[in-house]
């Protein structure tokens, strides 16, 4: 990929917004290592103001790239991107990655997930995406959990596996 490509995904992964606020994020939204913004998302309705925490990896691709004033993603003619133009870029670059089945979109449901697999709470991915509700953030805590739960009960599928020996569950002769 390109660098402005790997940019992109970076900024998205290592934020974990939508499409709507990756579009409209910028430096004027940085300040002492943290991420303060109001998401796109219902802020007529019920707004919801995240404060995140610039990772070591989005700082450092912040330095290392040029980007826009006001926003950090800029088309190829340096004017923000809108977030539907902002989806076509991306699909696009996409399908001549030859990665028909990726997204923005994805990008922030993976993030969600790698979260909740390295043990982050329903409150902690509530924090990081702006969700208002656990219903969301129980997806991923759920299928992270089925994971690590099919992950230590396979062994005891194996008669030559890693598993207890016939019997030590049942306390009963093999």
């Amino acid at each position: 990929m390109r660098a402005p490509d790997l940019f992109v995904i970076r900024c998205v992964g290592y934020t974990g917004q939508r499409r709507s606020d990756i579009v409209r994020l910028g430096p004027q939204h940085i300040k002492d290592g943290w991420i303060t913004l109001t998401q796109a998302k219902n802020r007529d309705r019920k707004p919801v103001t995240l404060s995140i925490p610039v990772l070591p990896e989005l700082r450092a691709v912040l330095d290392a790239t040029p980007t826009g004033n006001l926003a950090f993603l800029v088309t190829a003619f340096g004017k923000p991107f809108t977030s539907n133009g902002f989806g076509n870029w991306f699909r696009k670059q996409c399908d001549e990655a030859g990665l028909k089945h990726c997204s923005a979109h994805g990008l922030r449901k993976a993030g969600a997930a790698l979260a909740a697999e390295n043990g982050a709470t329903e409150r902690q991915l509530m924090a990081i995406f702006g969700w208002a509700t656990m219903k969301e953030a129980s997806r991923y805590t759920r299928a992270a959990r089925q994971k690590v739960l099919a992950a230590s009960g396979m062994k005891l599928l194996s008669r030559g596996g890693d598993g207890p020996e016939r019997g030590e569950l049942r306390g009963g002769d093999p």
